[in-house]
């Protein structure tokens, strides 16, 4: 009859809602997770003699932030860790200036742009559900936080191919790997983004 399909399709829109409302009161919790797991992933941090660019799993992190909460969600995600290094707290890898002073030195530029990748690779992924596709995302992401290194070190160095050798050369293919990491993990998770109703 026909009200019980007006009735049923209420329902079906009314569990939608609800389950909407739920995904969304998550994301403030799941973006201070993740900035406390790159803070917690800054602690371990291997150095390499030839650079003052550490080897972390901190970029990983910082794209799967975007693609699970979605770019809006996961750039705030990255903007609070931000905001918790620049008062001081030790969120950021050992080595290196404390507080606001990091910004200035030579992972500056990276850091500064965790907030654009994240939104950048949640923005990408948010539009495939293939893996490839949310490698490319990840990637992407990630090409984005080089472009932020490359920039301060270009400064500090006064040199854009001696950037590139300090601040890409020895990480560009780890990363690809890490990039790839985070799309299966994305895939794990059984959504692009943690915002997005189930179906």
């Amino acid at each position: 009859m026909p009200w019980r399909s007006a009735s049923r399709g209420s329902i079906d829109m009314t569990t939608s809602t609800i389950r909407l409302a739920r995904a969304d009161a998550r994301v403030p919790l799941f973006a201070i997770g993740f900035a406390a797991a790159v803070a917690a992933a800054s602690q371990v941090a291997i150095p390499l003699p030839f650079t003052p660019v550490p080897i972390t799993l901190q970029p990983m992190l910082v794209v799967l932030a975007g693609m699970l909460l979605g770019p809006v969600a996961g750039a705030a995600s990255m903007l609070l860790y931000l905001a918790a290094g620049a008062t001081g707290l030790p969120v950021f890898t050992p080595m290196g200036a404390p507080g606001i002073a990091r910004f200035l030195g030579p992972t500056g530029g990276y850091l500064i742009a965790y907030p654009a990748a994240a939104f950048v690779a949640g923005a990408l992924a948010r539009r495939t559900t293939s893996l490839r596709g949310r490698w490319f995302a990840a990637t992407v992401g990630m090409a984005v936080i080089y472009v932020g290194g490359i920039a301060q070190l270009a400064v500090l160095t006064a040199s854009v191919s001696r950037a590139i050798q300090l601040g890409v050369t020895p990480f560009a293919a780890f990363d690809v790997v890490k990039a790839l990491g985070a799309a299966i993990v994305l895939g794990w998770s059984g959504a692009a983004s943690v915002t997005r109703p189930r179906r």
